[in-house]
């Protein structure tokens, strides 16, 4: 049982239709944030790319404080800048 529902009624196919996974952990290529943003839309402007970083509550990279460089910022792979997942 799962919040009242007999789980064996429910299709193998339907249940994972219905799962998602979050890492924790960013998958981040190496370059800046731009690039990052780039490569899930090469055609992206920057306002899709600041509209993103807001969707994601990820707006702290537009802050100087935060990210000096902004969609300029390095990071990836033990970089400079380290972007948490949480």
């Amino acid at each position: 049982m799962f919040d009242e529902h007999d789980l064996t009624e429910i299709s193998l196919k339907s249940l994972r239709k219905s799962i998602g996974y979050v890492s924790q952990e960013p998958v981040l290529i190496l370059g800046t944030i731009r690039d990052n943003l780039q490569y899930g839309d090469h055609l992206a402007t920057e306002e899709d790319m600041i509209s993103a970083l807001n969707q994601a509550n990820a707006g702290f990279v537009l802050d100087p404080k935060q990210c000096e460089k902004g969609l300029d910022t390095y990071v990836g792979a033990s970089s400079v800048q380290n972007l948490s997942g949480g």
